[in-house]
């Protein structure tokens, strides 16, 4: 399924459920909301483009990634990148107001050490905003499945998601439900201020026939099953005990 027709069917079901918007719409949203002039962003796990393509304009960024073909074939090329783990960033203590990351902590072995790498990195008030899928929602589970057979996993991915199959890495699901994206936030000492669940039936959506039944699956998911997960996180301020206030450096 190419990027289009995600996009069709996504106005297809904000028409039917008004009020709606797209979890990438939101993501994205929260973001631009953060930023100001000389606002410093890491984008982690930036890929070959994504949010920075459309907010590029907006704050100094700067992306990571560990997979060395994504980052020479980023879209944006005029993107300072630099190749990286998520649990290794090289950069300095305090360097960034907001650090942005969309499709990346599902793929994380080792989410404890990639949230205490990132409020390392976060100036004391800054944010981290992510996007990620919904471990209890069918499509993690299928794909928890598939990860054994990858070769599978591989063919299947690009055609439900629509990305490249050199876009098709190993998932782990290790921060992807609410209760665990809490659990890591608090342990790296992060405030899990914003935890959203957004239903899409359009990942289920190849004509008009399965997505009136993919709509129907939405609807009768639990709450908690929804397909995807935004969150914004917060490294708490600064007291200044003269003042009495929080100021962010």
């Amino acid at each position: 399924m190419d990027i289009d027709r995600l996009e069709f069917y996504r106005r297809r079901y904000a028409d039917i459920v008004p009020g709606w918007e797209s979890a990438t719409a939101r993501y994205q949203r929260w973001v631009a909301a953060s930023l100001r002039e000389g606002t410093r962003v890491l984008d982690l796990g930036c890929g070959r483009g994504g949010i920075v393509e459309r907010l590029h304009h907006r704050g100094n960024w700067i992306g990571t990634d560990p997979d060395f073909r994504s980052l020479t074939e980023h879209r944006w090329l005029a993107l300072p990148r630099v190749l990286s783990r998520a649990t290794h960033l090289p950069f300095a203590d305090a360097g960034f107001n907001v650090v942005a990351s969309s499709w990346v902590l599902e793929h994380l072995p080792d989410p404890h050490a990639t949230f205490a790498d990132v409020a390392r990195v976060l100036r004391p008030g800054g944010w981290f905003f992510f996007l990620t899928p919904n471990a209890r929602h069918p499509i993690p589970r299928l794909s928890r499945l598939l990860m054994r057979l990858q070769r599978f996993q591989r063919q299947i991915v690009p055609w439900v998601y629509g990305r490249p199959a050199a876009d098709t890495f190993p998932v782990y699901y290790r921060a992807n439900t609410p209760e665990q994206l809490t659990h890591l936030a608090l342990s790296a000492g992060l405030h899990p201020t914003r935890i959203e669940l957004v239903d899409d039936p359009s990942y289920f959506a190849w004509n008009g026939l399965s997505f009136r039944g993919a709509t129907f699956l939405e609807r009768c998911l639990p709450p908690l099953w929804k397909v995807h997960l935004i969150g914004a996180f917060q490294k708490p301020p600064v007291f200044n005990p003269k003042g009495g206030q929080n100021v962010t450096p």
